[in-house]
This record gives structure tokens, sequence and C-alpha cells, in this order.
């Protein structure tokens, strides 16, 4: 009854053992997940940085970030599932090596898997309920994006105005080269991106300055902003 229930069937060619081969792929797939996971937490591990700090996980009142420093609000669920993502990782590896079997129907992977299945699973399941609890509560704050992204002033808009000049028949070389002056002298801290791209006269002859206004705005990469997140069951 419990194999009917979760759509499990009798092996179709087994000698003494099953093939461990099945036993891998699903191993290997919770290590996909468990890996996804890890990728959240990651970011948000990097957002939550000092000099950062676009999100941050909840942090409660007489919570303790560091038993030494008592300023820190470490994002310790984010580095909890990376560091349990690594371990299903692992696991995932021993479920390989049980593939192999002498003769087919030597019982080495037997030991292995009591631990490696349960174990991966309950952590598994732990792992979603910790990350669904995290971004539930997540701390997000979009005027430090708005700072940390006028730090730049307009960098991020150089791919824009270099693809707005080849549409506008521009040589490609000719146009990643005045982009290119217009960013430097921008990373030199002579002005903003916008107004070093406006004294380019190789850009110039093909933008517009109301054009090159409208492609140094934040609103070109929002532009398709609703259809990602309807794309995502997120509408």
């Amino acid at each position: 009854a419990v194999c009917q229930k979760l759509g499990l069937k009798p092996a179709t060619l087994s000698t003494q053992i099953v093939q461990r081969d099945r036993h891998a792929e699903f191993m290997t797939t919770l290590a996909v997940i468990a890996s996804s996971i890890d990728r959240w937490a990651t970011e948000f591990r990097h957002l939550q940085r000092t000099e950062v700090l676009e999100v941050e996980e909840y942090f409660g009142e007489g919570q303790k970030g560091s038993s030494a420093m008592p300023h820190k609000r470490n994002p310790i669920t984010s580095e909890r599932l990376s560091g349990l993502a690594r371990v299903i990782r692992g696991n995932s590896m021993v479920a390989l090596e049980n593939v192999a079997l002498w003769h087919e129907r030597d019982i080495s992977h037997s030991s292995a898997e009591r631990i490696i299945l349960p174990d991966s699973c309950i952590l598994l399941d732990f792992m979603l309920f910790e990350l669904r609890n995290l971004v539930e509560r997540l701390q997000v704050y979009p005027e430090r994006m708005r700072q940390n992204l006028e730090v730049t002033k307009g960098l991020y808009f150089s791919q824009s105005i270099l693809l707005a000049l080849t549409r506008a028949g521009a040589e490609r070389k000719t146009a990643y080269e005045a982009v290119q002056r217009a960013a430097m002298k921008t990373w030199k801290g002579e002005g903003s991106f916008a107004e070093n791209v406006k004294a380019e006269p190789e850009i110039t002859a093909k933008l517009s300055a109301e054009e090159i206004d409208r492609l140094c705005s934040l609103d070109v990469h929002f532009q398709h902003v609703d259809e990602t997140f309807k794309a995502l069951g997120l509408d």
C-alpha cells in the first residue's frame, strides 16, 4: 500500500539486489535541490554584508549575532542552509559510489544507504522549511539598493548605450571604444556616465541627448519586470 501511494513499482530486471542507479538519481536530485537553496542562501549572505545591506535576515529582539561582538547581526539561517547543502551533496557522492557493486550481489551499499537516504530526505525537508521562513520574514531595503546603484554614477547603463549605438548603425568596435572612454572618466570621478556619454562626439552623432537620458534610466531595466513576475507565477 505504501509503495502504491508513492508510485513505486517492482524492478523490471534485478538480481539479488536492485540496481543502485535509481537510488543515485534520487540522491542527486536531492543534491540539486539543496544546491538551489544554497544559491539563494549565498545571495542573501552577500546582500546582508555591511557594505551592501540590501536585504537582511529577520533579527528578533534579544537575539544574539555574536557572543564576542554585540553589534553583529549574522545571517545565521543562510549560513546554516549553505552548510547543510554541502552535507546533501556529499551524500549524493556516496550514492554514486554505491552504483558499482561486485557481481551485482554485493551489499556494501546497504550500510551507507541506511544513513544517507533518511538523513538527506529529512534534512532537505528541514532546509525547505527554513528557506520559506527566511524569505517570508526577509527585511528588504529598496532605498539602500538605490544608493548602491547611485555609487556607480550610472556605469551600469554602458551596455544599453552600446547596443543603442549598434542599432543606430555605429560600427561596434568604434561604439565600444567611445562608451568605454566615457565609462573610464566616470570611474575616475569625472562626472556621471550620462554626462560623459553626451561629451563623446561619436556617440552624440548617433544618439540625441533625450535618447541618452532615456537609456540611462532604470525604466529601461524595469520594462519587463511585470512579465518576469508573471512567468514566476507571482502576478
